[in-house]
């Protein structure tokens, strides 16, 4: 099974190489993956909407979610699964950002961006179309530029939503117990 997933990965990224490379992109998305990096763009967001204050909860919500994400994600799989990066095993791929030196699964652009995704759809609807579609373009350039598999992307969107969730879930209890200590 995991050979085939690794297969189906290759192929897909052969693909994107083969078929969507060009001068263009070469130059775009080197910018937009680093819209994502340690979730610049969505910390600058999340600052945004904490300093205004009808918006205040929704980016501690957004912070918190990437928080929760980060741990996850960086501290706990990536160094459980340990999956070598493409560029690690198809070396004759040039690639145009310097090379990450975390590993490969999940994609924590990816999981970064959807779990601030989550947040954000959730309680501002008006943008959501914006903000999935930045989170998108987040996630493709780390296909393009070769530094993860479809399947790290996959992961990092399905666990940056889960993390979202669970903050969204995880908040009204949390002020409801706070709400009792401060009457108590």
């Amino acid at each position: 099974m995991l050979e085939l997933a690794q297969k189906i990965d290759v192929n897909i990224l052969k693909l994107i190489q083969n078929n969507l490379q060009n001068y263009i992109f070469d130059k775009i998305m080197p910018f937009i993956t680093s819209l994502g990096d340690l979730g610049l763009v969505w910390i600058i967001i999340s600052i945004i909407l904490i300093f205004s204050k009808r918006y205040r909860t929704i980016g501690l919500l957004c912070i918190s979610a990437m928080i929760f994400n980060t741990i996850i994600g960086e501290g706990i799989l990536k160094n459980l699964i340990q999956r070598p990066r493409p560029f690690v095993n198809m070396a004759t791929v040039d690639l145009l950002i310097d090379k990450p030196t975390s590993f490969s699964f999940p994609s924590g652009h990816t999981s970064a961006s959807f779990a601030a995704v989550g947040i954000i759809c959730s309680q501002l609807k008006k943008y959501r179309i914006y903000i999935v579609l930045l989170a998108s373009l987040i996630a493709f350039s780390r296909l393009y530029l070769f530094v993860h598999y479809p399947f790290d992307i996959l992961a990092g969107i399905i666990q940056g939503l889960v993390c979202a969730k669970i903050v969204l879930k995880v908040y009204p209890i949390v002020m409801k117990k706070s709400s009792a200590n401060v009457q108590a």
